[in-house]
């Protein structure tokens, strides 16, 4: 068996709480309709947030605008890119600097993250992570057909890092499609499964789907690489 040598994270709710950036891009939003459709931000903010914790999700602006009886084909191109664009204020998760720097001497280091290309550079810029990382792959760089569950971006981290996927452990959050591409090319998998995840209460679709190991925090994922070496 192959030594185990990259550790590869996704980034949204892996290394910093997805819901900051939802928030984050709502406060933008919420002020830009304060400008243009003379609801104040606190107020648009509120409902927007109300709306996201009641589980509208994807359709946040089309529901807002009809509350106002608005016509949502008129803004919301504007408010999504408002929210895609803005320049959001993140942290990461409290483990995740201390963890990266005692991987660093042992572990090649990797991201592999789906979504807008633009949209997860600003989140990573925002983080001040991007340095601890050895490679960066961004699955929208090869078009939306290239988002995961596809294995392409996966193939593109190992042959960047220079190991095989049995020598590399995939850690991520989402079952629904985080972790079938990895399982594909033969990378290892860790399930983050935080309690206050977004993706949390799901469960994976198949046995494809289904990760090597799942916890609960960044805090035990040393243990379980230990376990993967011994193992190998």
């Amino acid at each position: 068996m192959p030594a185990l040598r990259a550790v590869i994270f996704d980034l949204d709710d892996t290394l910093y709480p997805e819901r900051s950036f939802v928030l984050s891009g709502f406060r933008a939003a919420a002020m830009w309709a304060e400008e243009h459709l003379g609801i104040s931000a606190d107020q648009a903010f509120t409902e927007l947030y109300q709306l996201f914790e009641g589980g509208i999700q994807g359709n946040t602006f089309n529901r807002w605008l009809e509350s106002h009886g608005l016509r949502d084909e008129d803004w919301v191109p504007q408010m999504v890119q408002v929210y895609r664009e803005h320049h959001p204020r993140l942290k990461p998760y409290p483990e995740v600097h201390g963890l990266l720097q005692r991987l660093r001497p042992h572990y090649r280091l990797g991201l592999v993250s789906d979504g807008y290309a633009e949209v997860q550079k600003r989140k990573l810029t925002a983080l001040g992570l991007a340095s601890c990382f050895d490679v960066l792959v961004f699955s929208d760089e090869w078009g939306r057909e290239a988002w995961k569950p596809n294995s392409k971006p996966f193939e593109i981290a190992l042959e960047r890092l220079n190991v095989t996927g049995p020598e590399a452990v995939y850690v991520a959050d989402n079952p629904t499609k985080d972790f079938l591409g990895a399982r594909y090319v033969g990378i290892w998998t860790v399930r983050v499964r935080r309690p206050d995840g977004l993706y949390s209460h799901l469960e994976p679709p198949s046995s494809e789907h289904t990760p090597d190991v799942e916890i609960e925090t960044l805090d035990r994922l040393e243990i379980v690489l230990q376990r993967l070496r011994e193992e190998m």
